[in-house]
């Protein structure tokens, strides 16, 4: 129980922290400054799921949870959630490819979802490794945290940031796809309950911190020549492709 507590607060606390040197770049000419308050519930999300596992309420949840899923639906077997969890951030270039433009030009949202997916693999697999919880299905030891979970709600929060200020809806949707990934974990026997809690703190971390820290990343990778980059969806001839340009 201890040592899920202090990896996970570690691993938790320097996601975010880790930004702080990046809070005076940015895409464009305004600060992109750091805040707490959006860390705050993902934060929380984490600390609920590291509970998991000792003798605590957390845990009481995760006992029951499962038994009343297990007792009403023992049969329950559905792969939905396999496809669900990259769903959201499908949206963002459905959404492109359609025409809706979000916040960044597309290049620039796929470097910023690597590094989000880059941050929340490394994370899971690490905590996956350090705690090795086994799994309600008896199957494997790397239960903690749900890595299905941390995948869609990455993807939820990147489709939230591109399109929030078009629309909140499309990020409710995205959450909605989400939470419902997580729900199908629970009821799959594949996850205690605080393992999809911590998954989720994870996933929305992961996104949060990637978009803070890219402007930086992008500078690295550019060089100090400024560049323009564009990559837009196109459809001819009953093909869906990509048209790439850059100019240094």
């Amino acid at each position: 129980m201890m040592k899920r507590l202090k990896c996970v607060v570690l691993i938790g606390l320097c996601l975010p922290l880790f930004t702080l040197a990046q809070r005076q770049d940015s895409l464009s000419t305004k600060k992109n400054t750091f805040k707490v308050a959006p860390f705050i519930i993902p934060v929380v999300f984490l600390g609920y799921g590291a509970m998991g596992g000792g003798n605590n309420f957390v845990n009481d949840l995760d006992l029951t949870t499962r038994a009343e899923l297990q007792e009403d639906h023992p049969l329950f077997s559905a792969h939905a959630d396999n496809y669900m969890q990259y769903a959201p951030a499908a949206a963002v270039y459905a959404l492109n490819l359609a025409g809706v433009k979000g916040k960044h030009s597309l290049l620039d949202a796929t470097g910023i979802y690597a590094i989000s997916f880059s941050l929340m693999k490394a994370s899971t697999f690490a905590v996956k490794s350090a705690t090795k919880r086994l799994r309600p299905d008896g199957s494997t030891y790397n239960s903690f945290p749900s890595g299905h979970t941390a995948t869609s709600f990455a993807a939820a929060e990147f489709l939230k940031q591109e399109y929030k200020d078009i629309s909140p809806w499309y990020g409710y949707a995205g959450y909605t796809v989400a939470t419902a990934t997580g729900i199908m974990r629970l009821y799959n026997n594949r996850h205690w309950v605080s393992d999809v809690v911590a998954g989720a703190g994870f996933g929305i971390i992961s996104t949060k911190v990637a978009y803070l820290v890219y402007p930086t990343v992008k500078r690295w990778i550019a060089g100090k020549s400024s560049a323009d980059f564009s990559l837009v969806p196109t459809y001819q001839d009953k093909a869906i492709g990509f048209s790439f340009a850059s100019r240094f």
